[in-house]
């Protein structure tokens, strides 16, 4: 809930109210008791974090911390070990083709029209 100023045009009164922003606007001024209350238009307020609990960090609990730890160790994959007895499988390979610098052309003949 936001802080309101507030003065009074009758008795030049000025005070905060803290009240929600669906709340009306006053009127009476609680000084002189006269209907000459404006609400004034300020600057705003910074957003002020006090106490814990505004970083990740703050407020973890030791029961949440082993979860997550538990948690990621499940997702890494496992490490394959191969024994040294077991023959590596390697796919059949191919003989490589070997390739011409030049193209083969082929020449036509030619031969004379009579």
């Amino acid at each position: 809930m936001p802080t309101y100023d507030y003065r009074c045009n009758a008795c030049e009164h000025e005070f905060e109210l803290f009240q929600a922003m669906s709340a009306g606007v006053k009127k009476k001024c609680p000084e002189c008791g006269k209907l000459k209350l404006e609400r004034l238009i300020g600057i705003g307020a910074a957003v002020m974090f006090k106490g814990s609990g505004f970083y990740e960090t703050d407020y973890r609990s030791e029961s949440y911390k082993r979860g997550a730890e538990a948690e990621k160790k499940a997702k890494e994959p496992k490490k394959e070990t191969k024994s040294e007895n077991t023959p590596d499988t390697k796919a059949e390979s191919k003989p490589e083709k070997k390739k011409d610098s030049k193209p083969e052309t082929k020449k036509a003949k030619s031969t004379p029209k009579d």
